[in-house]
């Protein structure tokens, strides 16, 4: 219908191109990164109990993942499509389970599959300054494939619902789901006398950048995850190479121990991990949650 419309109308919508400044890649790269700067948290690993099992994935597993792949999608700076991976499924399971479960023994993730190449978009129609471009992270499909495998571990691990209020990223939640709560909350205290409702709604700024790896892995830690597991997190998420690319002009590559690039699959889950605790304690007080978008209540009488 919406094609049909468009049609009849002539509808064209204008497409803003990014500058073709020669330094407005670098500028970029150095903008995402600005919270490299605050990060001072040393990331050590955790020492492993003797007798703890590292996890592993099986090949059929690994096939089955090869085989959801959609071909697309844009490929990661190794430049390998997911047509290839998803129609030599059957040839390539048998090797990427090795390497795999390699990466998983060690919990030590190779550095090109940590590697992200940034498109920036723009925004709005005028771009006035460096936050009006939106960072669209592009990395490797064969380590997408990968962090599904590790987010069902993770999920077998810890109950992914352990955050009643944590609207995002779960089974049968949705947006609709965190307006309904906010609205039964605010409209049950009303019906009584002399009440009123404070909302404050907020929404954190590049939420997945501001990651602070070893203190993820210390609520993980805290959560049950396997010390082995909390270790390959800690990997996944330190010494990632970042690049900047707009039209053919790539930036200078940074190395990042903070945050998590919103392109990889991991990064939602472990942003509500990191945030479950977020909660509030007074019984009159109640913090919902949409990923990053947060609304905190206050029934007050």
């Amino acid at each position: 219908m919406w094609a049909g419309i468009k049609s009849i109308t002539d509808y064209k919508r204008g497409v803003t191109e990014c500058s073709r400044d020669p330094s407005l890649p670098d500028a970029l790269n150095t903008f995402y990164a600005r919270f490299e700067a605050s990060n001072t948290t040393p990331s050590a690993r955790l020492t492993v109990p003797p007798g703890e099992q590292p996890p592993s994935v099986t090949t059929e597993e690994v096939r089955r993942v090869l085989q959801r792949v959609k071909p697309r999608k844009a490929a990661g700076p190794d430049n390998i499509p997911g047509r290839v991976l998803k129609d030599c499924a059957f040839q390539l399971s048998g090797v990427l389970t090795d390497i795999f479960n390699i990466s998983l023994s060690k919990a030590v993730v190779p550095s090109c599959f940590k590697s992200a190449t940034i498109i920036p978009v723009p925004k709005t129609n005028t771009v006035s300054c460096l936050n009006d471009y939106r960072p669209v992270a592009l990395t490797p499909i064969v380590m997408k494939c990968f962090e599904r495998l590790v987010m069902t571990q993770i999920s077998e691990k810890i109950d992914a619902s352990i955050d009643q209020n944590q609207y995002a990223y779960r089974k049968k939640r949705s947006t609709a789901d965190a307006v309904s709560s906010v609205l039964h909350l605010a409209l049950n205290h009303l019906d009584s006398k002399d009440t009123y409702v404070r909302l404050l709604f907020m929404d954190f700024s590049s939420a997945f950048n501001t990651i602070i790896p070893q203190t993820l892995i210390h609520k993980l830690e805290i959560l049950g995850l396997s010390y082995s597991l909390c270790n390959w997190v800690l990997d996944f998420l330190t010494n990632r190479k970042q690049s900047v690319k707009i039209h053919n002009t790539f930036s200078s590559t940074i190395v990042l121990n903070t945050g998590s690039p919103q392109g990889c699959v991991l990064s939602p889950m472990l942003y509500t991990l990191l945030t479950y605790d977020c909660s509030a304690r007074h019984p009159s007080n109640h913090v919902v949650k949409f990923a990053d978008d947060t609304v905190v209540m206050g029934l007050i009488s």
